[in-house]
């Protein structure tokens, strides 16, 4: 199926990406650990990265593709090119008056966006300096957003989907530059990481534009207008931004909560990093191919198709997730351990990294539901349904994140372990509102396929759990820190390699994805 073959295209991508990403996150911890210049570095890199989120993963596209997919369709290329011509000179008015302003008014944002830094007056102030010279990244990442949208659109992935490449790349350069210069844990060594942010945007747009020049899209920026067609892109972006990135800002908000608890941003962080692994590669992956697919079937009235790619992309979302979702849940810390302990990331980091995994694992497959179910509204141009229940989730996920907090704080636990409870509970609650949603309105029925699938799958990753937990438990004494790299990375890899061919084993036994099923899909791409 082309549906199979691009979810393939956008998740090896995004697989490489956050293999580099990794071996970034390695060399961060080593280098950063979770003292005050990583905490400042790790706000100043969230806020920009939050919009890369929204906008560079499919949120700001909720709107937009749907849009240029109905120019594209109905009135030909040159009309499509037109209108995402002036949706970017329109974008890019907008974001240099808002990066302007926000830059200089810096040194009172950071009061929102970190106010527990205030009683720490040097991490405080390096995080305002680090996260002025990361702003204009917003700026690069939106144009690239909707670069990324055109291209999506008439079905070119590689560029948008390699664009992460690049700013994995660089930040590994960036944070090798600070090694060679004997940086650790310095305020140098946050500053060098700020300025890869910068440049990672730069040349992550020169990708974009010579993407769309190579595939004869070439866009070009103008006077901005307000036209109605401007103007219908912003009624259904805004709401669209909001309802698509909503585990982002649920994570953002995690992170100012987080700034009252030395180290508790920087823990949050790595074990985001983790478990956006699966996230990426699946939910990203059937977010950015899965609305413009629907949005073409829609346009042709084919709504047995639209139904078959929801339930596909369901199936396979599943397929992948659960069994990442439950091992992270039983062995976050060997992961933890193995990736990020050493350096200026000590023993005692690991379990406060490694539990937050744990509880992030949990609500990993209600985050990438959310990718899955998101595009039936928004290919219906209804932003607004996803946006109250986006709203809804926001709520009890800022209230929850403060009461438990605070809670956890007096019970004398580990106070950042509230937060990731309720970004959790938040991300779930969202994907059942959108499923309820989809299924009131019958734009969602699972076939028979995918019921009979989702428990075998489920089968097969809880036994993959058991033999995940057996065989830890066997290899411990070649994963703890006395042993060298190459025995603890050994360690980890035989150990995920059981998980696979033990939850492979369970596929085929319970029939959740048998071997002619595969064959079939190969062949079909």
């Amino acid at each position: 199926m082309k549906l199979y073959r691009s979810f393939f295209t956008v998740g090896g991508l995004t697989l490489l990406s956050r293999v580099l990403g990794f071996l970034r996150d390695i060399l961060a911890a080593a280098v950063l650990g979770t003292g005050p210049v990583a905490d400042a570095f790790y706000v100043a890199f969230r806020f920009p990265n939050l919009f890369r989120r929204l906008f560079g993963e499919g949120a700001f596209n909720s709107a937009f593709v749907p849009l240029f997919a109905s120019k594209y369709e109905g009135e030909g290329a040159a009309a499509a090119r037109s209108f995402a011509s002036e949706a970017m000179s329109g974008l890019t008015f907008i974001l240099i008056i808002l990066s302007a302003a926000a830059m200089l008014a810096m040194p009172w944002l950071m009061y929102l966006l970190a106010p527990g830094y205030s009683d720490t007056p040097d991490k405080f102030d390096l995080a305002v300096r680090l996260t002025q010279i990361t702003f204009p990244y917003l700026l690069c990442m939106s144009l690239v957003a909707l670069m990324s949208g055109v291209l999506n659109t008439v079905g070119k992935f590689v560029e948008s989907s390699s664009v992460s490449i690049a700013l994995n790349l660089v930040l590994t350069a960036a944070m090798l530059l600070s090694v060679w210069l004997g940086f650790n844990a310095d305020p140098a060594a946050g500053y060098i990481q700020a300025w890869g942010v910068f440049v990672a945007g730069i040349l992550q747009l020169a990708l974009l534009m010579w993407g769309l020049k190579r595939n004869g899209l070439t866009l070009r920026l103008g006077r901005p207008r307000w036209s109605p067609e401007m103007k219908k892109l912003v009624a259904l972006g805004i709401p669209g931004v909001v309802a698509g990135g909503i585990t982002q800002v649920n994570i953002a908000i995690g992170t100012v909560i987080a700034s009252m608890q030395d180290g508790a941003v920087s823990h949050l962080y790595y074990a985001d990093r983790l478990y956006e692994l699966p996230l990426a590669i699946v939910g990203i992956a059937i977010g950015v191919v899965l609305l413009p697919d629907v949005s073409r079937y829609l346009r042709a009235g084919n709504h047995a198709a639209v139904m078959d790619s929801q339930n596909r992309s369901l199936e396979f979302a599943m397929l992948l997730t659960l069994p990442a979702a439950v091992a992270l849940f039983v062995i976050p810390t060997e992961i933890v351990r193995v990736l990020f302990e050493r350096g200026a990331f000590t023993a005692e980091d690991t379990p406060y990294t490694a539990e937050a995994l744990r509880i992030f694992a949990i609500g990993l497959p209600g985050f990438v539901l959310i990718k899955v179910f998101s595009p039936a509204f928004f290919a219906r141009q209804d932003t607004k349904t996803p946006m109250r229940y986006a709203a809804w989730s926001l709520t009890a996920n800022t209230l929850g994140s403060v009461a438990l907090f605070f809670l956890f704080r007096r019970l004398g636990w580990m106070p950042h372990l509230g937060i990731a409870v309720a970004t959790t509970l938040g991300g779930w609650m969202n994907a059942l509102l959108l499923y309820r949603g989809l299924r009131t309105h019958g734009h969602f029925e699972a076939d028979a396929r995918l019921r009979r699938a989702l428990p075998r799958i489920l089968i097969s990753a809880v036994v993959m759990g058991l033999v995940l937990a057996a065989t830890a438990y066997a290899l411990d004494p070649w994963l703890n820190r006395s042993q060298g790299l190459f025995v603890r990375f050994s360690a980890l890899g035989v150990l995920v390699g059981a998980g696979f061919v033990a939850y492979f084993g369970a596929t085929q036994l319970t029939g959740a994805a048998t071997l002619s099923q595969l064959r079939s899909a190969v062949k079909r791409r």
